[in-house]
C-alpha cells in the first residue's frame, strides 16, 4: 500500500530563546527538519513526503536545501493559522489512497522501527498513535487545589500518528474545534476508534535548548 508522511513544521521557536524557528536550528551539523524528513525516506525511499511550512518560511527552507545539498524529494504545502489547518492543507496534496503518517517536524529522532510499527498497525487497525507510560507522578489541578492521579491510567502521546487515508481525510472534513489538539482527537471526533502502539522515549519533541542538547547526545550514540 502506498505510504505518505505529512511533516508539520509551523513552530516559531519562542521557547528556544531564538528568532530562528526550532525546526531550522542545527542538529549534528544540519537543520532539525532535514533529520526528520530523512528518517521517513530511509524507511521507504518511495514514500511521498509532504512538508507543511508557513508561507513566510518557504523561501528560507529552499535556501537551506541548496546550502546543505538536501536532495530528499518532497512537496511543500502552506501552513495555516492552527495545526488543524496545516494538516488539512497538506492533505489536499494527497490524491491516492494509502497510509498517512502525520509527524511533528521537530521530532527528528523518530526511529525506523517506530515508523514501521505505526504503518503496519494502521494498515490493520485504521487509526494508530504511539504512546508511552508516564514515568513520574501526576496531579490534577482544580479550584486552586491539587489531587493525586493514578498515572497508570494515562499515556503520553507522540507522533507519527498514522491512519488509512480515507479515515484521516474524512475526519478533516469537520470544522475546527478547540479540543482538536492532535490528529487522533480529530479522527476520534469523527467516530473512529484509536489504537495505541508503543512509542519510544528517544522520540523527543524539540521545544527548548535542553531538548536540542539531548538530541545531540542521542544521535552520537
Amino acid at each position: 500500500m502506498k505510504t505518505f508522511a505529512l511533516i508539520v513544521a509551523g513552530g516559531k521557536g519562542l521557547r528556544m530563546g531564538t528568532d530562528l524557528p526550532k525546526q531550522f536550528l542545527l542538529l549534528a551539523g544540519k537543520p532539525v527538519l532535514m533529520h526528520t524528513l530523512e528518517a521517513f525516506h530511509k524507511v521507504d525511499p518511495q514514500i511521498e513526503l509532504i512538508l507543511v511550512l508557513p508561507a513566510e518560511h518557504q523561501t528560507y527552507w529552499s535556501e537551506l536545501c541548496t546550502k546543505f545539498t538536501f536532495t530528499v524529494k518532497h512537496q511543500v504545502a502552506t501552513g495555516g493559522a492552527v495545526r488543524f489547518d496545516s494538516v488539512r492543507n497538506g492533505l489536499k496534496l494527497i490524491k491516492e489512497e494509502g497510509l498517512i503518517a502525520v509527524h511533528d517536524g521537530v521530532r527528528p529522532l523518530v526511529s525506523p522501527k517506530l515508523i514501521k510499527r505505526c504503518f503496519e498497525a494502521a494498515f490493520e487497525k485504521g487509526a494508530v498513535i504511539p504512546v508511552f507510560e508516564l514515568a513520574e507522578s501526576i496531579r490534577r489541578i482544580e479550584n486552586n487545589r491539587s489531587f493525586a492521579e493514578d498515572r497508570s491510567l494515562y499515556r503520553t502521546v507522540q507522533t507519527p500518528q498514522t491512519f488509512r487515508s480515507e479515515i484521516l481525510q474524512k475526519a478533516y472534513e469537520q470544522p475546527f474545534r478547540e479540543v482538536f489538539t492532535d490528529d487522533a482527537s480529530v479522527v476520534e471526533a469523527a467516530g473512529y476508534e484509536i489504537t495505541l502502539v508503543d512509542g519510544a522515549r528517544e522520540n523527543i519533541k524539540i521545544t527548548n535548548p535542553q531538548d536540542l542538547l539531548l538530541a545531540e547526545q542521542l544521535l552520537q550514540k
